[in-house]
């Protein structure tokens, strides 16, 4: 299929790309931070690399040729006729110089036998476990789309946004839920999803492909990245562990509650919801759920690990810097008999006052990496911000700092230019918010929620302080960056959503961790052995727990079903367009979203938390199924350029208003009609009113 092709161009083009502007790239995996040789294969870093690259490159593309195709009537053909020949043209030439300047072949695995097919069973478990989590959220079977229960909140808007330009032409974009504005969601993975089904592939494999791409390669990067800042195969193993299975008290003081006399088994087995000890956490706001509701998110780790590991050097130079200069007064003590105290000149000259510390080593590592980290920004905005914030505590203590600024301002520039061409004003509401969402928003209160939130991961990283080098040490304070900002700032109306950066912060703390658990079960003494496998355990078990109740909750006898061929959606798609909007109910998901029709205003949260105003909105929408006479409506139509207006079950019985059926009977004519009596569904044409 054509969608395949794409997705093995995004890969190709990666592989052109990575050539020319990160040309040593598969040398990162030799070795690590600390030059000690590592056995990691090349090809974890290079797939990744290429994937995240690649697609970014090719989808970009596309929407911009599409965008420039708009007026045209289908602007995704001229868009992929365009992109997809030149994607190919960019790799045959690179492969032509590649192979008249230098070798074609490339080395993938590393020697050693034993590490690369250790690294194959990881790479099984793992995509194992993304096609689980994607396939049993989101599937078609005989005809009809399942979408887990679990997830079918978000996927109103995905859904929404991907049939918007699969079966649409959404260019100038706006949001599904929320059409006729601007569009501050950042929606570029459905578009990406959207282009895949238009070129042929079905909508859950659209959606899932490239869901399962990101969240495969996001482990690959992480577990490269312990890998390089321990210098241990085992705390790679460990990082990835973590990442999937959280730490949290959740589970522990869940039975702690049980009645005396409970079956502990029974009622583990029986219970079918996430268990939750702080609030929104039985949303499955912090286990694996998350992964499948917010199918981006895995895209944005994937960019976020591979920034990380591009600028991780900068900040090792510095401290083997300090180091040398430590060693250096050490010998001068010891020559000269000489006790002088270490001096904190030398120290702040080594990282302030030398041409290390600011010059540039790399345009071209900072350039490619500012235009990569700026053009995620509407892939997933949150992992840019939350990356920035690591970066900023990392480059206190690195050399070339100047190339941390030029990286950090290429990515600020490309993302605000992205904000001016999609967003009608800002794009945030930047101010202080302490607390997050706990319940006692005071500095114990806090601590107090941090506790049941993250369980043992706090106290772990506190004991690893004590026994990780100084430069580890200094990487828990950089990774704490993004949970220090989402209990601080807020930068939309809904603060649930920091949740994002918490994660990000525990998914890299993660590491430090594994570093430290690994240092314990390499000490000999059966004791280690132990406390270090109970830690393990702790540090997983409600993570483990949540992915069993994800199971139980997401079978095809708890779904969300849609009739891909229901009448109602292909008579959306056959006669509308991305510019048409509809007034509905207060729908979230079903067979009118799925048919990709734009909503005036759909679920109020979804616009809501994004920034829109759906206070106004309500009240028109109100106002338009309540008008008493044709005048009232056609003015209120025209005002709010509603196309099509429907009528059904969810209308007759709102509360929000008293539906007066008849005006709009008497005043559009009734281009479709299902069902019969309270049930009926009509839509009616705001371009074909009634003669008098």
């Amino acid at each position: 299929m054509i969608g395949v092709l794409y997705l093995f161009l995004c890969f190709c083009l990666g592989w052109a790309f990575c050539s020319f502007a990160l040309p040593g790239l598969s040398q990162m995996t030799a070795t690590d931070y600390l030059k000690r040789k590592i056995s990691v294969s090349p090809y974890m870093l290079l797939i990744p690399a290429w994937f995240v690259s690649g697609t970014l490159l090719l989808t970009w593309t596309v929407y911009l040729t599409a965008y420039l195709c708009r007026n045209t009537k289908e602007p995704l053909w001229y868009a992929n006729l365009i992109a997809m020949p030149l994607a190919i043209a960019v790799t045959v030439l690179t492969a032509l110089y590649r192979r008249k300047k230098h070798s074609l072949s490339l080395k993938l695995l590393c020697s050693d036998k034993k590490a690369w097919q250790f690294e194959l069973y990881f790479m099984l478990i793992v995509a194992g476990l993304a096609c689980i989590l994607m396939w049993t959220s989101f599937f078609v079977m005989k005809g009809e789309l399942y979408v887990g229960v679990s997830v079918f909140s978000d996927f109103s808007p995905h859904i929404g946004m991907i049939r918007s330009f699969s079966y649409g032409n959404n260019f100038p974009t706006t949001y599904s839920h929320y059409a006729g504005e601007d569009i501050r969601y950042h929606f570029m993975f459905q578009f990406l999803a959207g282009n895949l089904e238009y070129l042929g592939l079905r909508i859950d494999f659209a959606f899932n492909l490239p869901s399962i791409l990101s969240f495969i390669t996001a482990f690959m990067l992480l577990y490269l990245l312990a890998v390089k800042i321990s210098g241990k195969v085992a705390a790679g193993w460990l990082a990835c562990l973590f990442f999937a299975f959280r730490s949290s008290k959740t589970l522990f003081t869940y039975l702690s509650q049980l009645p005396q006399g409970s079956g502990i088994w029974k009622a583990l087995s029986e219970n079918t919801d996430f268990i939750s000890s702080t609030p929104n956490e039985d949303w499955g706001l912090w286990n694996l759920n998350v992964y499948c509701n917010q199918r981006h998110l895995a895209f944005g780790l994937t960019a976020v690990f591979f920034i990380l590991l591009l600028f991780l050097p900068y900040m090792y130079d510095m401290f083997a810097a300090l180091q040398e200069l430590r060693l250096a007064h050490k010998e001068h003590n010891k020559k000269s008999n000489n006790k002088t105290q270490y001096s904190y000149k030398s120290i702040l000259r080594t990282l302030l006052f030398t041409a290390e510390a600011w010059k540039m080593k790399d345009f071209r590592l900072t350039v490619v990496s500012g235009l990569l980290l700026g053009s995620l920004a509407f892939f997933h905005g949150a992992a840019v911000i939350g990356i920035l914030t690591v970066l900023f505590v990392m480059a206190i203590l690195s050399q070339r700092r100047m190339d941390f600024l030029f990286m950090a301002i290429i990515t600020i520039v490309l993302s605000e230019l992205q904000t001016i061409f999609f967003i009608h004003g800002s794009a945030v509401s930047t101010k202080f918010f302490f607390g997050f969402i706990a319940e006692n928003k005071t500095l114990f209160g806090v601590a107090s929620y941090l506790d049941r939130l993250l369980g043992i991961l706090p106290w772990v990283l506190l004991a690893a302080l004590c026994y990780v080098r100084s430069s580890s040490k200094y990487l828990i304070l950089a990774f704490t960056a993004p949970l220090i900002f989402a209990f601080t700032i807020s930068l939309t109306v809904d603060v649930t959503v920091n949740h994002k950066y918490i994660m990000m912060s525990c998914i890299l703390l993660g590491i430090l961790a594994a570093e430290f658990i690994t240092g314990l079960l390499e000490r000999k003494g059966i004791c280690y052995k132990i406390v270090s496998a109970a830690l393990i355990v702790m540090l997983t078990a409600t993570g483990l727990y949540d992915f069993a109740v994800l199971l139980k909750k997401n079978t095809p006898d708890t779904a969300i079903i849609l009739d891909l061929k229901d009448p109602l959606t292909k008579w959306i798609d056959d006669n509308s367009t991305s510019q048409d909007i509809f007034l509905t109910a207060n729908y979230a998901i079903n067979q009118v979203v799925l048919g990709g029709a734009m909503l005036y205003e759909g679920w109020p949260y979804y616009p809501w938390s994004a920034g829109y105003d759906t206070d106004y909105r309500t009240a028109q929408v109100a106002r338009m199924y309540e008008a008493a006479t044709k005048e009232e409506l056609k003015g209120l139509v025209e005002e709010n350029k509603i196309r099509f207006i429907i009528v059904d079950h969810e209308n007759r019985v709102s509360t929000d208003y008293m539906l007066n059926e008849d005006t709009i009977r008497q005043t559009y004519e009734r281009v479709y009609s299902q069902g019969e009596g309270e049930w009926e569904t009509s839509i009616y044409d705001t371009s074909r009113p009634l003669e008098e």
